[in-house]
């Protein structure tokens, strides 16, 4: 079900989603207080820094590696990011992309070599962000956040950071855009105007059977859920790639269990196998290798995805007809879905403060970001509106905006809805946090256990998930080979973290 729109929304939206921190260097800024925090759409010049020393002190240079395919106007934009940046900050950047499937590895190249560089963009799914921050490749960031940094945590929703916290300390910024997971259903809205369908009792996956009948009886050749689906179960998962070692979102004692040990999971996998038998999913959706076709040739009914405001229109632009969607729960703040894009200084940064005032202009100056995201006005993009863009067709400049600083503050494409920006602060308002929200686990004392325990998970997953399998006769089974496999010892060392965590509250 995993769609090329799904991953977008799980990267901007969002896309979906969803780490990995570093135990870094700590270091106590000492530099200049802070970037201008105007939202000037116009640069000015007057905004220069307020430690006296930047203006006899020589301009400083910062490297910036961040993600995304290079555009062949980079050094065009990035010429006009240092006149702006100069005399606010003094300081110059140097903006160095590496393209999506090379980012990782030359990160890795670059971090392991001790390489010179000041900021990177990290994540859960690229440059590891926790993994780096464990192992001390990124900045401690706490004194520079409270120095050269206030207008970012003035901006972010506190959740940004609480859950990107690694041992209690701050290692990454998160980009300011949708902030929780919030699971939906999401349909073909001309199929479902076709047949008469109505979804406005939807919430529950039983909820989906009366639908599903219908549109079988009435188009036999579509399998109504083209893919497997992204299940949702009520449960904070602590564990990267083993959905099985749980704690509930309702939790009283934070005592982790078994997912799949329990009522919800069991009814979960008995109606996705009721739904499979009666022909609602292909007959090989377990090992399908690329089911997104569905979505460009319109045979489908419903799949799953991650939301965020206004989402219905972008699934919609892409598909080329309407799509809409009805939530399968309220938005939650999990450790994944507030670690989908940050930023990190690198922890042997010769200048870790310029970089911080940098980065805090990127969160604050909305001149500056809509520079770094769009590129040069009537040369990459046209106005459309005072707060509305178009961008110019191969005009040499693209930049992946949910990547970086604060996407509150950037055009919006024109004819998106004028109240876009402040709806996505609405929703992130709206988010509860779940209960393991900014802790991380410590994997060093479990790694083959880990292991064994991934490739258990990996045999039977996609064919209990899809509806393939019985789950009333294999999930025990499943079960007692996770318990051979080392699951009690991995459960009990990580509830001994929990503990810990908690007791440092």
């Amino acid at each position: 079900m995993f769609t090329k729109t799904k991953k977008w929304i799980g990267l901007i939206a969002l896309v979906f989603a969803f780490g990995a921190v570093m135990a870094g260097c700590s270091g106590k800024g000492n530099g200049a207080s802070g970037g201008d925090s105007s939202s000037s759409q116009q640069p000015s010049q007057s905004g220069e820094s307020k430690g006296s020393e930047d203006k006899k002190a020589d301009p400083v240079k910062l490297i910036w590696y961040t993600i995304g395919t290079p555009p062949s106007d980079l050094a065009k934009v990035n010429e006009e990011v240092n006149k702006y940046i100069l005399p606010k900050i003094n300081a110059t950047v140097e903006m160095k992309l590496f393209d999506w499937g090379d980012y990782d590895q030359k990160m890795k190249i670059i971090i392991g070599s001790g390489e010179d560089y000041d900021i990177a963009f990290t994540a859960s799914w690229a440059n590891d962000y926790f993994a780096n921050a464990k192992k001390g490749a990124f900045y401690e960031l706490d004194a520079l956040l409270e120095q050269q940094g206030k207008g970012i945590k003035e901006v972010l929703n506190p959740a940004f950071l609480e859950g990107t916290k690694v041992n209690g300390h701050n290692y990454g910024l998160p980009t300011n855009k949708e902030l929780p997971q919030q699971r939906v259903f999401r349909f073909n809205k001309e199929m479902l105007d076709k047949h008469s369908l109505d979804i406005s009792n939807v919430r529950t996956i039983d909820d989906l059977e009366p639908l599903l009948k219908a549109f079988k009886e009435k188009e036999p050749g579509i399998a109504p859920i083209p893919a497997k689906i992204a299940e949702f179960l009520p449960f904070d998962l602590p564990v990267t790639d083993l959905p099985f070692i749980g704690m509930p979102l309702n939790t009283q004692d934070y005592k982790l269990i078994n997912v799949w040990d329990t009522p919800e999971a069991m009814a979960y996998l008995k109606t996705m196998h009721k739904f499979y038998q009666a022909g609602y999913l292909p007959k090989d959706v377990a090992t399908q290798k690329d089911a997104g076709d569905y979505f460009k040739t319109g045979k489908w009914l419903v799949d799953v995805a991650d939301s965020q405001p206004y989402a219905d229109n972008l699934w919609s632009n892409d598909a080329g007809y309407k799509v809409v969607s009805v939530p399968m729960h309220d938005p939650i703040a999990f450790n994944w879905s507030v670690a989908g894009a940050l930023q990190a200084i690198n922890a042997k940064s010769k200048h870790p403060e310029k970089a911080m005032e940098f980065l805090n202009l990127l969160y604050t100056d909305a001149y500056l970001i809509n520079l770094v995201d769009f590129g040069i006005e009537n040369v990459h993009y046209k106005k459309t509106g005072e707060q509305s863009k178009d961008s110019i067709p191969d005009s040499g400049y693209g930049f992946p905006a949910f990547s970086v600083g604060n996407l509150m503050l950037t055009y919006l494409n024109t004819g998106d809805p004028e109240d876009k920006w402040e709806q996505f602060k609405q929703f992130n308002d709206s988010a509860s946090n779940a209960p393991l929200l900014g802790f991380q686990v410590d994997t060093t004392n479990m790694t083959t256990e880990l292991a064994n325990l991934k490739n258990t998970k990996e045999a039977t997953y996609n064919s209990l998930f899809s509806g393939t399998l019985d789950p009333e006769t294999n999930l025990p089974k499943v079960n007692q080979k996770l318990k051979d496999n080392g699951l009690d010892k991995v459960v009990a060392e990580v509830q001994r973290q929990i503990d810990e965590w908690r007791a440092g509250q």
